[in-house]
């Protein structure tokens, strides 16, 4: 089933007590406004320095009387997520291991592509990953919590603030299952697109596969993208790397991807990662078209981005790009758009998990 966060509207305070307001809606920056007896439009002010102008300090927010200011410094804070390390790739992505106020820590991406014009993000939902994909250093740290909303949005901010640039597509593809925190997912959505900005259509909600989680999505309509890392068209394969098809079998699955499209007329992203000899054969190429074929969506094909296991040996193997270029063309008998993943921070820790990892040996 999936987890109702019991913290979905209880601010979340640093180290010193004083309320975060980065990652809090509108309405919430209201109620502590009122609690500390000023006009509700100090809420709008506030709430637009932090969103619209990024900014780090209450001392930027030069519309807020000097004595305000101070005031706030004493009961609030913009952020208490800190950057633990950071690491920068040659191609530009920006990889942060971010602490929050209990010492734990979620890691965040932010990537650009040379032939777009707008920069994409990718936030983690929980801290560590109970889901236990067998390619993905998550999995090794096992599940600690999930996050709150505030925690999720204030990954965004985060990112905004350290690089001074605008994210315009975010992903929920790193740390966690986002669909084994549903609600929290649901309300930090809700708030990137009235406060953060991003349009719904720009953001991306990935799951492994969590069929109830699948069916709380639907009933709440959101106008976004919602994308299934399947990783093997067969059942065999995929309970080995994805051993949560134990409990949500493909079949269901598929089904429920079904209903999904069918009621918000959104298409669906079916993700695939490509592990030599495991999931990347000519008979697997040709199970995936026939078992998509009738679901509205795009294939995405993901090269394996290595793990490495406590000895330093890769876990898994990636085909070569002639191989991929068969995969892809034998999946294209589906009749979908199917792509290959133009990978991003290889020279660095950018795989989930990987960064925590580092930092945590």
């Amino acid at each position: 089933m999936t987890s109702r966060s019991t913290d979905l509207k209880e601010p979340i305070r640093d180290q010193s007590g004083r309320v975060a307001l980065s990652g809090l809606s509108l309405a919430q920056i209201r109620e502590f406004v009122k609690d500390l007896g000023e006009p509700a439009f100090r809420a709008n002010q506030i709430h637009s320095w932090i969103y619209a102008k990024w900014a780090k300090s209450f001392d930027e927010m030069t519309d807020l009387s000097a004595a305000l200011r101070n005031r706030l410094q004493d009961v609030a804070c913009i952020s208490p997520m800190e950057i633990a390390t950071l690491q920068v790739s040659k191609d530009g992505t920006r990889k942060y291991l971010f602490k929050l106020t209990d010492g734990k820590l979620v890691e965040s991406v932010l990537m650009a592509f040379q032939d777009r014009d707008t920069l994409s993000a990718c936030v983690s939902s929980q801290v560590g990953c109970a889901v236990g994909c067998t390619f993905c250093a998550t999995g090794y740290l096992g599940f600690l919590r999930n996050l709150a909303p505030q925690e999720i949005v204030d990954q965004v901010m985060s990112i905004q603030r350290e690089s001074g640039k605008r994210v315009a597509n975010l992903v929920y593809m790193g740390q966690g299952e986002p669909l084994l925190n549903t609600e929290s997912v649901i309300e930090s959505v809700h708030r990137i697109i009235k406060s953060v900005g991003i349009g719904g259509r720009h953001i991306t909600v990935s799951t492994s596969g969590i069929v109830p989680g699948i069916e709380r999505l639907k009933e709440e309509a959101l106008p976004i993208t919602l994308a299934l890392s399947l990783h093997a068209p067969d059942t065999v394969t995929r309970e080995e790397v994805v051993p949560i098809t134990r409990k949500y079998p493909i079949r269901d699955l598929i089904k429920s991807l079904k209903d999904y499209a069918k009621t918000t007329g959104r298409r669906v992203t079916i993700e695939y990662v490509l592990l030599k000899g495991v999931t990347d054969s000519a008979d697997q190429a040709k199970a995936l078209a026939d078992l998509v074929k009738d679901l509205h969506c795009n294939i995405n094909l993901i090269p394996y981005n290595p793990t490495y296991a406590e000895d330093g040996t890769s876990l898994y193997d990636r085909p070569s790009r002639d191989a991929q270029l068969r995969f892809k063309e034998l999946a294209e008998r589906s009749g979908k758009t199917v792509t290959i993943r133009l990978e991003r921070g290889t020279d660095i820790d950018a795989a989930c998990g990987q960064l925590h990892n580092t930092y945590s040996a």
